[in-house]
């Protein structure tokens, strides 16, 4: 679990869809898909339940285990953030890109 996929969790919550959280974040049906895929795969039960079809019932939600997990990595990295000393946190975050390089750069 990181930032990226919590935010999937969040915009597939609000949105009731991969494709539709993919968009809302920015990035493909199939990066969103596989991140899915990841999450379903790493935890002990799914996180995100898909309905596919395009019908009436199609769509996904945030199952009861996604809601747990996202909620113990968000209080995670709330504690990590008040936790993390100025000094060390300012060093960190000047280390940071504004924006990543593109891939093979």
């Amino acid at each position: 679990m990181g930032p990226g996929k919590a935010d999937l969790l969040d915009a597939i919550a609000r949105e009731g869809s991969i494709s539709a959280a993919a968009r809302a974040l920015g990035m493909s049906y199939r990066r969103g898909w596989l991140l899915v895929d990841a999450m379903n795969r790493c935890f002990r039960e799914p996180l995100v339940a898909a309905q596919p079809g395009g019908g009436k019932g199609a769509g996904a939600r945030v199952t009861p285990e996604g809601e747990a997990a996202l909620a113990a990595y968000r209080a995670l990295t709330a504690r990590l953030a008040g936790d993390l000393a100025g000094d060390a946190r300012d060093a960190l975050e000047a280390a940071i890109r504004d924006e990543p390089l593109p891939p093979g750069s």
